[in-house]
């Protein structure tokens, strides 16, 4: 039965899912850029639809996924100590994957706008590559929501039912709403640079995640978690900006051109 407790959860977890998977959108967004635009929704659905099956499946084994909490080595050094966990190895390869690759994007599109080239070296990505990138984030990312959807449910009857289904909708909202999303950032550079600076703080947050819950000590000092509500409003603020920006471009595009 429907009671007001299962649905606010469910309208709220799909939100959530929504929100959390908007740096998913990014970086599959800035990888669909380098094909055709025939083949960037196709990557672009099947990024989101192994974003879902991913999802689902670490709900199904979500006693696994704690599991991957308990230390697999501790290191106690002077200057140095931590315990070593698979979750904070896994965040911390997602972290330095997207400083990685938001760097060279950021990069060869800057080296795009100064020589007015195409850069052809920038454009040999495979469609089977973009896959298996868009797999790794997938995975990196999922955790995130995952484990926050798990504390919100805590105590709710049929909790995993409602967030497999609250998973599944916010996958096909996202589906919906992606592609012009993605054209609307690939036509803008600003956006795209933009973009890619999210993906950077993200990167940064997930290596400061992955520290944290290894309860990493380096010379004396310990890593506390970056509260995503900080990260997420300072992207909305220059979300914002950029946007204003835009519109005032716009305006005075035609009286120049007179």
């Amino acid at each position: 039965m429907i009671t007001p407790d299962l649905l606010a959860a469910f309208l709220t977890l799909t939100f959530l899912e929504i929100v959390l998977g908007i740096d998913n959108i990014i970086f599959i967004s800035i990888l669909a850029n380098r094909f055709p635009e025939e083949r960037q929704k196709k990557l672009i659905r099947i990024g989101l639809f192994l974003a879902m099956i991913m999802r689902i499946m670490m709900l199904l084994g979500i006693n696994w996924l704690t599991q991957m909490k308990e230390p697999l080595v501790e290191v106690n050094l002077n200057w140095f100590s931590a315990q070593i966990t698979l979750q904070s190895i896994i965040l911390l390869a997602g972290g330095l994957f997207l400083l990685y690759k938001s760097t060279l994007e950021i990069f060869h599109k800057v080296e795009d706008i100064e020589t007015h080239s195409t850069l052809k070296g920038t454009k040999t990505l495979s469609f089977s590559r973009a896959l298996s990138q868009i797999v790794m984030i997938d995975i990196v990312f999922s955790f995130d929501s995952i484990l926050t959807a798990v504390g919100m449910t805590n105590g709710i009857p049929y909790a995993l039912w409602i967030m497999i289904i609250a998973v599944i909708v916010s996958i096909v909202i996202m589906m919906a709403f992606a592609t012009p999303v993605s054209n609307y950032i690939n036509k803008h550079p600003s956006l795209q640079i933009l973009g890619l600076s999210f993906l950077l703080l993200i990167g940064f947050m997930l290596i400061a995640e992955a520290a944290h819950l290894s309860h990493t000590n380096l010379f004396g000092g310990t890593t506390g978690r970056i509260p995503k509500g900080y990260l997420y409003f300072s992207i909305a603020f220059s979300l914002g900006v950029e946007m204003l920006n835009m519109r005032i471009r716009k305006r005075r595009t035609p009286k120049s051109q007179e």
